[in-house]
């Protein structure tokens, strides 16, 4: 068992608890309490979960991009009305990301905002969006363009129900993993490097890494909750990430596109004369053992460069990226959308990842 981690932010603080054994430590109470489950996550635990789906308002949710939309909210909002949901209530969330944002964005609008917590099922989420506030949505082909910033008053954590996640579900939360140890710096990046291989079989170990990588994001969010400097940092493989799932249609998960993404970024930083290549040899075969299988996934290029222009944090005229600097610390970066930027991509796309 792990000591508590307490997050300080602008609605006051929230803990993340850490617990050994694998079950839902939550009470239900037909008159407070009203939930969001992943239907997956309900279906593997419909023994564990059984009191609280016995509820009178638990909202089952396929964990599907298209199901955290804008225009799916008026659905949600008016089942838990329908449910009696007053102010003073509460919203859990148990399942992945999409199941938070969910939730997130539900509890800053619904009745003008009720409190929420949160048990992820996901490494990805567990490892890194749990804690830090914010809600994305989707609106129409927009991808995470709308949202709130509300964190949940309570996080449970457990890496023991991480057993029924696929490899490819697991390697997907790893990569936020590494994401947060490359801002943390080489030192911390080449000791999750050198542990890799037994991360996932390992629950302590892995358990230790999803709470160093908490660490490591509550000292930035605590910093700039709202993004408005240090936290860029964080985005570090996601401009990159997000347009390899815009380009295939989501077929990388967002974990994995981001560790290619990630890759990319090292690769633009050399192409970019910022980051001296002995950091990119450093980094790529740990982060390319965590896309093993997708380095041949077809990314179409006019999609991906279309999706790239589109990116939320550009401005008018430039792209706005993360990229290593010279000590390999990532930074935010304006960058041309011009000829050598696609011709860049591309030899990365076509000879790098698959290097």
């Amino acid at each position: 068992m792990f000591e508590t981690l307490t997050i300080q932010s602008h609605k006051g603080p929230y803990t993340v608890e850490f617990e050994n054994e694998a079950s839902f430590s939550i009470s239900p109470s037909e008159d407070q309490r009203h939930y969001i489950i992943d239907k997956r996550v309900a279906e593997i635990y419909q023994t564990e979960l059984a009191c609280i789906l016995a509820s009178k308002s638990v909202l089952t949710i396929e964990a599907l991009e298209r199901n955290k939309s804008l225009e799916c909210m008026p659905e949600y909002v008016t089942y838990f009305l329908s449910r009696g949901i007053k102010r003073g209530h509460v919203l859990i969330a148990i399942g992945g990301g999409i199941i938070q944002d969910i939730t997130c964005f539900l509890a800053s609008v619904l009745l003008r905002g009720i409190e929420w917590r949160f048990f992820p099922t996901t490494l990805l989420a567990q490892a890194d969006s749990c804690i830090g506030s914010k809600s994305s949505i989707n609106v129409g082909p927009f991808k995470n363009i709308v949202g709130t910033y509300n964190p949940p008053k309570k996080v449970v954590i457990n890496a023991s129900i991480l057993g029924s996640l696929p490899d490819v579900e697991i390697r997907s939360g790893i990569g936020e993993m590494l994401k947060v140890h490359i801002i943390a710096g080489p030192s911390a990046f080449e000791r999750i490097s050198s542990d890799y291989a037994k991360i996932a079989a390992d629950p302590v170990l892995m358990l230790s890494y999803i709470k160093r990588s908490l660490e490591i994001k509550k000292n930035i969010i605590e910093q700039d909750e709202f993004d408005a400097g240090i936290r860029n940092k964080m985005n570090l493989g996601h401009t990159f990430g997000h347009a390899i799932e815009s380009a295939t249609n989501f077929g990388v998960p967002h974990g994995v596109a981001v560790t290619i993404g990630i890759d990319m970024a090292n690769f633009m930083s050399v192409q970019f004369d910022r980051m001296h290549k002995e950091h990119f040899d450093r980094m790529h075969p740990t982060l390319k053992l965590n896309f093993c299988g997708y380095e041949v996934t077809d990314i179409p290029k006019e999609k991906f460069f279309a999706a790239i222009s589109k990116d939320k944090k550009n401005t008018d005229s430039k792209l706005c990226l993360i990229l290593p600097d010279a000590a390999a610390i990532p930074q935010r970066v304006e960058c041309d959308n011009d000829e050598y930027f696609r011709e860049s991509c591309s030899i990365y796309f076509d000879h790098i990842r698959l290097s």
